[in-house]
């Protein structure tokens, strides 16, 4: 099997099945059963983890199919939190903007049980040829989305706060390693954001500093991974926003580069890099050598098939600041960061996802 990442990867969330859906929506109308939709879903994961390895790839998640969305299923499973209205909105290529909720702290945090451990195991289960890969977000998502009001004042100040959820994600990450595994991905949204100029305008006049917030998430990264389990490969994927086809920011990556690549302790960089929102590959001159990165070329967000040689010619062209062998493919994305999914289909889908392995196995020999 090899150790990850592998030169075609999947980043997480698949479109969810009509089937799936349409059970959630008969619960919810009381014409089901929860169970019934547990026993929908474990087939489902089950079909989709088949269709991964079918394709080549030789990592698999469950699509994330049991969640809300990409955070909101993390923080649903600790007690203390309320939803607010971020302080930033989605845009979409028309010009419109959406309004969208997080979380912040209205009493102590407390992990009401195992957040990702159900998940894992049962990807786990399904697996006969591909490494089962776990994803959650990197906890920066519970401060960036409000700014200097994440918690209520009364019960935290920053300090205690972080150490809170530190003690949570070291919980989780130890209870993923003593389950067997061994590749986590770690989803990063607001580091992304802060490659956009006007975000960093927008957080200047909220209070606060892009540099020094990127500082305060680099020291919270370093003290979670500090006591790591060995033998767990850790990546973090970076992504300008994924909902509905829609992102929250644009900008290379070249304002947060030399400290992304070389501060956060991590073994690999998933990177979006499906659009001009993302810049050029320059700032990857960054990447020490014993860093991996995992170009995400394909778009979770269009229809459109890409092509195999521009595919190839990017590639080489990221092969000029990273050496080829340190490179692999994927989507900027998944194709489902909320439950309801971009603006394509399953068929789309599962051709995007054999395209990265059809061109991996071209520039690479080996998926």
């Amino acid at each position: 099997m090899g150790d990850p990442p592998f030169r075609a990867e999947v980043i997480g969330s698949l479109l969810r099945p009509r089937i799936l859906k349409d059970t959630a929506t008969a619960i919810a109308n009381g014409k089901a059963a929860a169970a019934d939709y547990q026993s929908v879903l474990e087939r489902e994961i089950g079909r989709a983890v088949a269709r991964q390895e079918e394709l080549g790839l030789r990592v698999a998640t469950d699509g994330e199919f049991g969640r809300t969305s990409w955070f909101g299923f993390f923080f649903e499973g600790l007690d203390g939190f309320r939803l607010e209205p971020s302080l930033f909105r989605f845009r979409d290529s028309e010009g419109g903007s959406f309004e969208w909720p997080t979380c912040v702290a209205a009493a102590p945090i407390r992990r009401r049980v195992p957040i990702t451990l159900a998940e894992y195991q049962r990807v786990k289960r399904f697996t006969r040829t591909a490494l089962p890969k776990a994803t959650l977000p990197t906890p920066s998502a519970f401060h960036f989305f409000r700014f200097t009001q994440p918690f209520d004042p009364s019960v935290y100040d920053q300090q205690r706060y972080f150490d809170d959820l530190v003690a949570v994600y070291r919980t989780e990450l130890a209870e993923l390693a003593q389950a067997g595994c061994t590749y986590v991905q770690m989803d990063e949204v607001p580091v992304a954001m802060l490659c956009d100029p006007l975000v960093r305008e927008q957080a200047k006049a909220q209070g606060g500093d892009p540099d020094r917030l990127l500082e305060l998430y680099v020291g919270v990264m370093r003290r979670i991974l500090e006591g790591c389990p060995s033998g767990l490969t850790v990546g973090m994927h970076l992504c300008r926003g994924n909902f509905r086809s829609r992102w929250m920011a644009s900008g290379g990556y070249e304002p947060v580069a030399a400290r992304l690549f070389n501060d956060f302790p991590v073994d690999v960089y998933f990177l979006e890099y499906d659009s001009q929102r993302a810049g050029d590959f320059s700032p990857l001159r960054h990447v020490p050598k014993d860093r991996r990165v995992v170009l995400g070329l394909v778009s979770s967000k269009t229809p459109v098939l890409e092509s195999p040689d521009d595919l190839r010619r990017r590639i080489d062209e990221a092969a000029r600041f990273v050496d080829l062998e340190r490179l692999s493919l994927s989507s900027q994305c998944g194709f489902a960061s909320v439950a309801g999914g971009n603006s394509i289909d399953e068929d789309t889908q599962w051709a995007k996802l054999g395209l990265i392995v059809d061109t991996a196995r071209t520039v690479w020999g080996t998926a």
